[in-house]
C-alpha cells in the first residue's frame, strides 16, 4: 500500500527544550514556518520552562511538555528508552504530517509513518572532540550510539554551519542525508543604535566550558571599558564557572539581551566550541562590532566581519576590545561588515531552506509514495 505523505507539510511536531539556544531557533523557525502556513507542534523535554517562554511558544504554536530528559542530562542510554512512545504518541494524537527532532538521539527507536528530519545543534561527542581532541569518555560513549542511531533513523539530517557538519563526520562517520542549514536572526531588536554606550557585551551559558568564561574574566581587567554579561554561570547539573571583575546581570530574556547589544560599543565571544553561534548574529544583526575566537565556525560565518583572538589567550581578546576602543572609525567599520554579514541570515531563508529538507525527507520516507 503506498504511504500518502502531506508536503509541504501542514503541521509539524518540533521538540524544544528551555535551557539553551534550541528554544530561540525553534521559536523563530516556527514564526517563518507560520507565514507559509505550517503549523508548529512544540514537544518539550528537560527541565519545564518559564512563563515567559510558555506564553511566547503558545503565542506562536501548540506546546506539550514530556517527563522526559534530554540526552545530555541523562544518566544512562535507557532513561532514554521511553522517548520513541512518547514522541510517536504525541505525533498520532496531532496528526502531524512530519517530525523535526533537535537532539538526533531523539529519533533512535522511533516507528512512525511520517517523515523525520533531526538537528545537531550540538552533542556531547562533537564537544569533546573540540574540548579534548578525543573520543567521548566511557562514560559517555553511550551517546555516541544513541545518536548514530538516530541519524540512521532519520529520513533527513540538519547541521548550522560546515564546520559542525565537518566534525558530525569526523565523530560518526559518512552522514549521506546531512544538508548545513544556517541559523536566523528575527528582527526581535531595536534599531541600529547611532549612539553606544562604552561597555564590551557578552552573551551565553558560561557555565558550560565550551563557552570560555574563565579566559573572557581574565581579559577583562586589561579592557579599556566595562564588560557586562549575561547568562548562568551555574549549570543545571551544578556546573560552575567563577567570572571575577566582570559585572553579571544573570539570566535574562530575550528581549532584554538584544537591547544590550544594540547599545553596547563592543560584543566579544571567546567560545571554544560553537557549533554556529547564534549569540553573535544577534549582536550583529544590531551593527555592534565583533571580537570572537579564532576557531572553525566563526572564520566560516565572520570572515572579513569581525576580529578574531586566539581562544587561549586573554591578553588578545584585550587587545583587540582595545584596538577597537581606541578607534571609532575602525569600530564603525567593523559594526558596518557585521550588520551587512547578518543581512544573509533571515528568518525567510532558513524557513525556505528547511521547507527544501523537510521535502527531501519525504521522498526519502516514501520513495515510492504519493505526495498529496
Amino acid at each position: 500500500m503506498l504511504q500518502s505523505v502531506t508536503m509541504p507539510p501542514r503541521r509539524i511536531l518540533m521538540t524544544i527544550d528551555a535551557v539553551g539556544g534550541v528554544w530561540r531557533y525553534a521559536m523563530d523557525l516556527a514564526a517563518a514556518l507560520l507565514a507559509e502556513d505550517v503549523e508548529t507542534i512544540f514537544v518539550g523535554l528537560g527541565p519545564l520552562p518559564s512563563a515567559g517562554q510558555r506564553r511566547e511558544a503558545m503565542a506562536i504554536g501548540t506546546l506539550e511538555w514530556l517527563d522526559a530528559p534530554l540526552d545530555w542530562m541523562a544518566k544512562d542510554e535507557p532513561e532514554l528508552d521511553v522517548l520513541p512512545r512518547l514522541i510517536a504518541r504525541m505525533a498520532d494524537r496531532h496528526q502531524a504530517d512530519l517530525i523535526h527532532l533537535n537532539l538526533p538521539s531523539q529519533a533512535r527507536g522511533l516507528d512512525v509513518s511520517c517523515p523525520v528530519v533531526v538537528v545537531s545543534h550540538s552533542c556531547v561527542v562533537t564537544w569533546f572532540r573540540a574540548m579534548r581532541g578525543a573520543p567521548v569518555p566511557e562514560g559517555w560513549a553511550w551517546q555516541q550510539g544513541a545518536n548514530r542511531a538516530g541519524f540512521d533513523r532519520a529520513d533527513a539530517i540538519m547541521a548550522p554551519s560546515r564546520s559542525h557538519a565537518d566534525m558530525l563526520r569526523a565523530c560518526y562517520g559518512p552522514l549521506p542525508r546531512l544538508t548545513v542549514v544556517p541559523n536566523a536572526v528575527a528582527d526581535h531588536s531595536p534599531a541600529v543604535s547611532a549612539s553606544r554606550e562604552d561597555f564590551v557585551f557578552a552573551a551565553g551559558r558560561w557555565w558550560d566550558e565550551g563557552k570560555n568564561g574563565e579566559v573572557l574574566s581574565k581579559a577583562a581587567s586589561a579592557m579599556a571599558w566595562p564588560l557586562l554579561i549575561a547568562g548562568p554561570t551555574t549549570g543545571p547539573g551544578g556546573q560552575f564557572v567563577s567570572m571575577q571583575g566582570v559585572r553579571q546581570i544573570g539570566e535574562a530574556s530575550n528581549t532584554k539581551v538584544r537591547a544590550l547589544m544594540a547599545g553596547a560599543g563592543i560584543f566579544v565571544s571567546p567560545s571554544l566550541y560553537e557549533p554556529f553561534g547564534l549569540a553573535a548574529l544577534e549582536a550583529a544583526h544590531s551593527g555592534t562590532p565583533l571580537v570572537l575566537s579564532d576557531i572553525a565556525t566563526y572564520r566560516e560565518i565572520w570572515h572579513s566581519a569581525a576580529l578574531f583572538a586566539d581562544p587561549h589567550r586573554p591578553e588578545a581578546f584585550s587587545d583587540a576590545v582595545n584596538l577597537l576602543v581606541l578607534d571609532e572609525h575602525l569600530r564603525m567599520e567593523m559594526g558596518a561588515k557585521a550588520l551587512a554579514r547578518s543581512r544573509r541570515f533571515t528568518p525567510e531563508s532558513q524557513a525556505a531552506a528547511v521547507l527544501r529538507v523537510y521535502e527531501a525527507a519525504a521522498q526519502s520516507a516514501c520513495p515510492l509514495g504519493v505526495a498529496v
